[in-house]
């Protein structure tokens, strides 16, 4: 049944078992793991795309979880960007003292900025470890999920929102009708709500079916946020394509009739409607290019392992455990995965098992070849380990297609 509206969810594709993908487990720890049926839907009512089974968020979302916002130059540079635009746009001329809540602030990359403005904020982020990192940094945080009640605990303490702002986050949400909900309550009558999620259109144009995991519920189109938006008084006024994570939309949501949608909401609804992007029809290629990848890539790392050659990963992404685990890749492939992120650093990859290591083990020494599996963040990583590539290295990348770099 569709968390939004009701309706039948018709299911187009099913990666079978699959772990939490930000799991990283101890050797000893492997009894314990958790997996679950991963299959992917998409509503015949409201449109919206979705997973058929859901996990349980306590299990996702933790004190020890361990994405960063800033990991990434790219992306923090990304946040600094909407914050200042922020002042520019939907926080300026609202008076003297304007106020902002961030739904997954994260380690508060970038409700930082604002802070050091001077505007009033308050972040929401329920996974306790990275809370505490955006505190360090001077960020105001209530430790928590968001929903209708929480909401109405910020109105009584802190008063009503001129912006509601939340990046990769509101795709994560089954619940989403408690989510308008409370930003309903929370927000103010003429405030505006922002999010910006991956977007359903460059998740098929490109085959990037990694961004299908346990964390990603739901994949949005524009069509399907105006069903849900309207669901709860609101509409859809503004939509920007964003180039980070892949493809991404930014939506712009307010109370119905304050604001004059903008021509770009139709324009991306058209664009929509005319590639079928509401039909079971429109993921009929997208499920034959997954099942082609999946070949492609385990008869190219089985080549490279008879010929004796040496792989490693790059980058252990909540992807990855997608890829990994659907194509049934493990350590006799892939020796091990470097990452950047301590947290990460002797433990296992969710499901697969390859051992985590620095990124300083890439160069200790040179593989012959490396799997990209952080292919959003490909140009900053090939500048960064430049000398990987002039030693004779070569990247594997598996995005739009299985091909060398």
């Amino acid at each position: 049944m569709c968390r939004v509206c009701g309706g039948t969810v018709h299911q187009f594709f099913d990666f079978g078992r699959q772990p939490l993908s930000d799991m990283f487990l101890g050797p000893g720890d492997l009894e314990h793991e958790f997996f679950f049926r991963l299959a992917v839907g998409i509503c015949e009512s409201c449109t919206m795309t979705q997973l058929m089974d859901e996990v349980a968020r306590d299990r996702m979302f933790h004190d020890a979880y361990p994405y960063h916002s800033s990991g990434s130059v790219h992306m923090r540079r990304h946040f600094e960007q909407t914050a200042n635009r922020f002042l520019d746009t939907h926080l300026s001329g609202r008076g003297p003292d304007p106020f902002i809540v961030e739904i997954g602030c994260n380690d508060g990359v970038m409700l930082r900025t604002l802070g050091k403005a001077g505007v009033r904020h308050l972040g929401v982020e329920p996974s306790g470890g990275v809370a505490d990192l955006a505190r360090a940094n001077g960020v105001r945080v209530r430790t928590d999920f968001f929903e209708e009640p929480t909401a109405a605990d910020i109105v009584a303490e802190e008063g009503t929102a001129d912006l509601i702002y939340a990046a990769n986050t509101i795709c994560h949400i089954p619940y989403i009708g408690s989510i308008f909900r409370g930003v309903d309550a929370l927000l103010a009558p003429d405030g505006a709500f922002v999010f910006e999620d991956p977007y359903l259109g460059d998740i098929l144009d490109r085959t990037t079916f990694d961004q299908i995991y346990d964390e990603h519920f739901f994949f949005f189109t524009v069509r399907s946020v105006q069903a849900v938006a309207a669901r709860h008084g609101f509409e859809v006024v503004d939509v920007e394509r964003l180039p980070v994570h892949g493809g991404e939309v930014r939506y712009t949501i307010t109370r119905r009739g304050t604001r004059t949608p903008t021509a770009a909401v139709a324009e991306l609804a058209d664009l929509e409607r005319a590639r079928g992007l509401g039909t079971r029809e429109a993921f009929d290629p997208f499920a034959a290019d997954i099942e082609r990848i999946r070949h492609e890539l385990v008869t190219l790392l089985r080549g490279l392992a008879a010929e004796g050659k040496r792989v490693v990963g790059y980058g252990a992404t909540a992807k990855s455990a997608t890829v990994t685990n659907y194509c049934g890749i493990g350590p006799e492939l892939i020796s091990f995965v470097c990452d950047a992120t301590p947290a990460k650093h002797g433990k296992l990859m969710p499901g697969s098992h390859i051992p985590v290591r620095p990124g300083e083990a890439l160069a200790d020494p040179y593989p012959d070849y490396a799997v990209l599996f952080a292919w959003n963040h490909a140009e900053e990583i090939m500048a960064k380990e430049r000398a990987f590539h002039e030693a004779g290295g070569r990247w594997i990348l598996y995005v739009p297609e299985v091909h060398i770099v």
